[in-house]
């Protein structure tokens, strides 16, 4: 098969013949129709996380199952399927609270083994993981959710609860902070969305944000407490900077909720948090890694109703010779939406 491989960290991937993946035992091989390109590949692909080399990066994706190992009971060959990027053991103690996303055995294709930027993946604990596609919600569509749009809806709808009326702050409108926008809207939040990138913000205006903040070295927390009449209820980092948490933390009202999203890696030193305003005005800090398969069913019926339209923020499809070459470069790029891949491209 032909997937999009690096040798060393930071070294240019390059697309190359593979072997197929043989599914493992309770897994399966999913054959690739759509996968999406998202910033975790590019922590990957920087060395922020621990990978063994050489690696196939690729964590959001939908296909049809093309080989299924022992032990699977649940799907057969032919299914069309997605599945969140952290894919749960199935029998730890949180699994089976419904919470695989902290499962600590967990695996994540394009972390901890290959993953979908390639013809075909392979996926552990079938039974627990794979979520079914219905038949009126396209692949591109389902793979949008696996990590960004997934883990947006959790953080708003479950970590931090947000209430039709709040003011939601997301800064950074990529693929996850437009979600975000997408899904405070839905939820009957007013939201200020944060960029630096103007077209991007404009994306956000069209989704609903009922106010935007261009990053040109404005003061970002200023502009959300004038905007909001005080600071937003609830906070969203979804890029992973000192920066941009400390921004939405700051732009916080007293007693306010602030979720990370974004990855933000230890790369000198533990990263600075602003804990003096955490601390005197009783913010709650909140992690949000994912959503459980158990958990799709709502998002998912709430999709195809058409209340929540995760294909709308879907800026481009490229093919695996384009991925390659645009990775290393995601962290800097100016997307205004969702980078997806056809690996039959």
């Amino acid at each position: 098969m032909r997937a999009v491989i690096f040798d060393d960290v930071r070294s240019q991937p390059r697309v190359r013949e593979v072997a197929v993946p043989e599914a493992p035992d309770g897994g399966v091989v999913v054959k690739v129709v759509a996968t999406g390109m998202c910033r975790s590949d590019w922590h990957a692909w920087a060395g922020h996380d621990d990978i063994a080399l050489p690696h196939v990066p690729g964590h959001e994706l939908a296909g049809v199952i093309a080989a299924v190992g022992n032990g699977v009971t649940r799907w057969k060959a032919g299914d069309r399927v997605t599945v969140p990027f952290v894919c749960g053991c199935g029998t730890c103690e949180w699994c089976l609270a419904g919470d695989a996303q902290v499962c600590p055995d967990q695996q994540q294709p394009g972390f901890t083994h290959w993953g979908s930027f390639a013809e075909y993946v392979a996926l552990h604990a079938a039974d627990s993981n794979l979520v079914a596609i219905p038949d009126g919600v396209e692949f591109t569509t389902a793979a949008s959710l696996g990590c960004r749009f997934a883990t947006a809806y959790r953080a708003l709808a479950a970590r931090a609860k947000v209430k039709s009326g709040e003011w939601v702050s997301v800064v950074g409108a990529g693929g996850v902070g437009l979600s975000a926008v997408m899904i405070a809207k839905a939820l009957g939040a007013r939201v200020v969305a944060v960029d630096r990138n103007p077209e991007a913000l404009a994306v956000a205006a069209r989704l609903g944000a009922d106010h935007t903040v261009l990053a040109d070295g404005a003061d970002i927390p200023e502009a959300v407490n004038r905007l909001t009449g005080g600071g937003s209820h609830v906070a969203i980092d979804a890029v992973g900077s000192e920066q941009t948490c400390a921004d939405a933390i700051l732009s916080l009202r007293r007693r306010g909720r602030h979720v990370q999203i974004g990855l933000l890696p230890s790369i000198n030193g533990r990263p600075r948090v602003p804990m003096d305003r955490v601390i005197g005005w009783e913010l709650d800090l909140l992690g949000s890694h994912g959503m459980a398969a158990v958990d799709y069913p709502g998002m998912m019926a709430l999709i195809e109703q058409g209340a929540l339209q995760p294909q709308m923020l879907i800026e481009r499809t490229i093919g695996l010779e384009e991925a390659a070459a645009l990775l290393p470069t995601f962290d800097t790029a100016t997307v205004a939406g969702m980078t997806m891949i056809d690996p039959a491209r």
